[in-house]
């Protein structure tokens, strides 16, 4: 029987992003048995896998995988198909990355989400004087890229360098080929040579 590769490999993202990891994952291996050569199915297998077995920051590198898909399908496969084994079957480095602890063990009474965060700061607080009131006692939880780099950038913007340096740091460690991680990297050396 030939299945229709596209149908389903959407029908399993569609379920993976409703957070029914199971039956992503059923979807993703139907392809995969199909198109044994297919990257994104093997990957997809990958990721529903980690998410299943509550392995934090899954459902943020899927989201980080959809992004880089629009830029370049090809290479989307093989940065992922490298991140996923590098890995080792741990993704203590990445959770860092998204500031997002695993979220079995998540209370969200110790965290902000970042769109509240946000929501705060569009209600006419200033980013340093909220991220100033909230760093100490509570963390920002990010999930998704574009959060993740916005919130770097207002880390740069509000003399938050030191932090954003560490943030940068662990990111390029996952990603190291990051043209928008990169861009922030040459905007806080420039910002710490006294440029403005």
């Amino acid at each position: 029987m030939n299945i229709s590769k596209y149908k389903i490999l959407s029908q399993a993202k569609e379920s993976f992003s409703k957070n029914d990891f199971k039956n992503a994952l059923e979807k993703f291996a139907t392809v995969l048995q199909n198109y044994p050569n297919s990257i994104e199915a093997y990957n997809g297998v990958i990721l529903a896998e980690m998410a299943m077995s509550g392995e934090g920051g899954a459902e943020a590198l899927f989201d980080y995988y959809e992004i880089l898909k629009e830029e370049d399908k090809e290479q989307a496969d093989k940065i992922m198909g490298e991140i996923l084994q590098n890995m080792d079957g741990s993704l203590e480095k990445l959770s860092e990355v998204f500031a997002e602890p695993i979220r079995d063990r998540l209370d969200f009474e110790d965290g902000i989400l970042y769109k509240d965060f946000k929501a705060i700061i569009d209600g006419g607080e200033t980013f340093k004087e909220t991220f100033e009131n909230i760093m100490f006692s509570t963390r920002v939880i990010i999930t998704q890229k574009e959060d993740f780099i916005d919130f770097l950038d207002n880390l740069i913007e509000n003399d938050f360098s030191d932090m954003a340096l560490t943030y940068l740091e662990n990111a390029l460690s996952v990603y190291p080929s990051d043209k928008l991680l990169r861009k922030l990297l040459k905007k806080l050396a420039k910002g710490s040579n006294g440029e403005n």
